[in-house]
């Protein structure tokens, strides 16, 4: 159903790609959104490990929520920074592209929980993530990425 990359010598082993989603802090999601047309945001994610999912953050309301109740499967896009090699001018950047479903969560505590760990990413600072949870779980959606499939790559822009 999924197909694979074509430039096999270009391709990133799954453990790559688990590094780029653990270690990188925002993607693209794109979803099927009104008249359908892809609809692309900006997200923050966490991978969890121990599942093999991706979990995101989301109001409850918008376009993003109404597209998914409609369709939920989505794709997922996160590259690194890229980096040049020593007298090149070209960017080498590492891309990871995931395709599943989503799950909506509106179970509190799992919530609570992963909002947490996706919020360590940027902040130690733990008084401000729980003042934060305080605030606004009871208006989040978690959205939980299933993974269907997964790959990587690496390009050089010449």
């Amino acid at each position: 159903m999924f197909r694979e990359l074509t430039r096999k010598n270009k391709q990133l082993s799954k453990e790559e790609c688990i590094q780029i989603l653990k270690n990188e802090k925002r993607g693209v999601l794109s979803v099927k959104g009104e008249g359908d047309y892809p609809y692309g945001m900006p997200m923050n994610h966490w991978y969890n490990e121990e599942d093999g999912c991706i979990y995101f953050h989301s109001g409850k309301t918008g376009h993003r929520p109404d597209a998914l109740q409609k369709h939920n499967k989505v794709s997922f896009c996160v590259y690194d920074e890229g980096y040049k090699n020593e007298g090149e001018w070209a960017l080498n950047i590492k891309s990871v592209i995931v395709f599943g479903k989503i799950e909506i969560i509106d179970d509190i505590d799992i919530i609570t929980d992963i909002t947490a760990r996706l919020s360590r990413k940027f902040t130690q600072d733990e008084e401000y993530i729980q003042n934060e949870i305080r605030l606004y779980a009871s208006k989040t959606a978690l959205l939980k990425l299933n993974v269907e499939h997964m790959c990587g790559k690496i390009v050089q822009e010449a």
